[in-house]
């Protein structure tokens, strides 16, 4: 399941980023998005979704959200 499939309001443990591009997974782990770590989606978008991780709040495109295996 991606954070596309998450419902609202859940926190959700990361378990993969899938992608082949090292830039978005090197972005990724910027923002503290790895593996084990706890995320929550606050709130979907048209474009996207808006999600918390660690102290933070990103707004990520469907992109990104497909990438993220929780």
């Amino acid at each position: 399941m991606t954070l596309l499939n998450a419902n609202a309001g859940e926190e959700y443990i990361i378990r993969d980023i899938v992608t082949d591009d090292e830039e978005l997974d090197a972005f990724l782990f910027s923002l503290g998005c790895y593996s084990g770590e706890p995320i929550t989606v606050i709130k979907h978008l048209r474009g996207g979704c808006v999600v918390s991780i660690k102290d933070g709040r990103y707004n990520i495109d469907n992109d990104l959200a497909g990438a993220i295996a929780i």
